[in-house]
Order: C-alpha cells, then structure tokens, then sequence
C-alpha cells in the first residue's frame, strides 16, 4: 500500500543574494538572455544591471535549478566565482521574475564612482569582530536607509537615519569624524559599501573598512554575536534572524511598506492586519488595515466593509 502524502508540507523556497562590478556593455541583450536563463529554471526574483555591473536577489523552488542558473551566470559572464550569499526559507521571496537597467546598481548618485577589481579595505566577520571587541577608537556607520537599521544593527553602530543611500554622502559631510579616525561601513549584503567607502575616500578619509558581504556573511558566520535583532531584506520574506530565516516577527506595513509588528483589527472590515510603530501613531491609519480603508474609515467612520482576503 502507498503511503499517502502529506498535502499541507510547507514548500521551500531557495535563495540566492550575489552582485558584480564589472563593465558591461549591450545591457539589452543582456537582459533578454538573463531572461531566458531564468525561464529554463523557473527562476524568479530580481536583477539590477548597470554599466558597472549587475546586482540581484533570486530564487526558486528547486535547489539544482538554482545551481545550474549559477553556474550558467559564471559561463555567461566568463567569470570564475561570484560571491553568492545562499539561503532558504518557507516564505515565497519573489512572485515574479524582473530585470531592470539602471545607471547604477546601487544608487549613491555618484556613477562616477565605480568600484576596483578585488578587495577595497574589506573586513572578513573575523577581523571585524576583533575591531569590535579589541579595540575603541573607531566610528561605525550604518550605510542602510532608517527604517532597516529599526528592526536590528551592530551594537554601537550610528544610525544615519537617511531615507536613501543617496543621503549617505551628504550625512558623512555634515560628521565631525576626524579624517584619519578609523571608520567601518556595513551594509545587507556588501554592496553599498562597495561604493559608500569609494565615497568616504574621494571626501578624504584615510583609514576607512567595509563589511565584507555585509551582515548577511557576518550573521552566517557569528549568528548570535556582535549584531543584534534582525536584518531588513527587499522581498517578501521582509527580514532574516539570526539563523537566516525568515523572519516570525515582523510583516511588511500596508501603509507605507516598512517593517510592522503592531498587530490590529482594522475598525471598519474587522481583518486582521500588522502595521508598523509609526502608522500606529497616525490617527488615520492606526485602525484600518489597508490605504483604502484608511481612506474610506475616514470619510465613513461608521459605515462597515466585508473583510478583505488578505495573500501572503
């Protein structure tokens, strides 16, 4: 007799973060063969290519159809390694598949600013936890936008509370960091760095490191240690512990799209919703579970709706 299979097994979703500086040309063709290899894995995600280079999160439900689609990046590029940083999770990361052309790959505003083959004064998680915890006179800045520093960071990092990366230059300036202070960048994965210390450099710092694949390395490597709470990723699965899996603790807000752990009954269809600190302190969005409910609880506080089917 056949033993019968489960149907409520939870499916697996396997992850892979990667970027590359390196000069690109004919980002058209490019993207539609990116695209084909893609849709002979049933790779979904996304990926940013720039002249500089590529940027990207994908995913799929098969682990060897991600690494074959590795493996095809590595012939397509002529390249050797990329610096794939891999995970999994139980949460649907990406629906759908996308390329899209930029000027940049990570946007500082300065595409002038293209990154060097090889290290540029990169930490291994080792060597920066012996910064961490030897040493004191040094300054440690978060590079990412303000509402992924809430959810978790390093301890002692400063918090630049910039909306963008793009910030990031203008924030350094207005510091009074001494020029010859030692100064560590981090970021999720490694890239913003890549270009936020080409920035601290051109404005005249001269002892300045970077997080070598950001937390993402640094989480895999020392969960549990120097970093504290939870990091932000750009997909569904909105942020990873400590073990790198999806987060049990925070969903995206429907407002404003941040990280929320308020958890509601919305007043006017009664379904059940998270939003985030800040919209729980916004008369109008505090009790409705969507923009249109905001928007309709407002002009008719006392009128109901039926609840909203709600697909994560």
């Amino acid at each position: 007799m056949t033993a019968d299979v489960p149907t409520n097994v939870a499916k697996t979703y396997f992850i892979t973060t990667f970027y590359k500086f390196t000069k690109l040309k004919n980002l058209e063709t490019i993207k539609t063969d990116l695209g084909n290899l893609a849709a002979q894995g049933n790779i979904m995600g996304l990926i940013i290519l720039g002249a500089e280079g590529l940027n990207a999160t994908v995913s799929s439900l098969s682990e060897n159809d991600l690494v074959e689609f590795k493996k095809d990046l590595l012939t397509y590029f002529k390249m050797t390694e990329f610096m794939f940083k891999d995970s999994s999770s139980t949460v649907l990361p990406f629906r759908q598949f996308k390329i899209k052309i930029r000027k940049e790959i990570v946007t500082l505003g300065a595409p002038e600013l293209i990154p060097p083959e090889g290290m540029n004064h990169h930490l291994t998680p080792r060597e920066w936890n012996n910064v961490m915890k030897k040493e004191d006179d040094y300054a440690m800045i978060d590079t990412r936008n303000w509402y992924e520093t809430k959810i978790g960071t390093f301890k002692g990092a400063v918090n630049p509370k910039t909306d963008q990366f793009s910030d990031f230059p203008q924030f350094m300036e207005s510091q009074q960091i001494s020029k010859d202070k030692k100064v560590l960048i981090f970021c999720t994965g490694g890239i913003r760095c890549e270009k936020g210390i080409l920035e601290l450099q051109r404005q005249g710092y001269k002892n300045v490191y970077q997080l070598h694949g950001g937390i993402l390395n640094y989480i895999k490597e020392y969960p549990n240690d120097q970093f504290e709470g939870e990091c932000f990723v750009f997909d569904q699965r909105v942020a990873v512990d400590q073990k790198l899996e999806p987060t049990v603790n925070y969903t995206l807000c429907p407002h404003c799209g941040q990280p929320a752990a308020t958890k509601i009954d919305c007043k006017r269809c009664d379904t059940p919703m998270t939003i985030c600190d800040d919209c729980a302190e916004i008369k109008w969005k505090q009790d409705t579970c969507s923009k249109n409910c905001a928007h309709q609880y407002e002009l008719h506080p006392k009128r109901k709706a039926a609840a909203q089917i709600i697909v994560r």
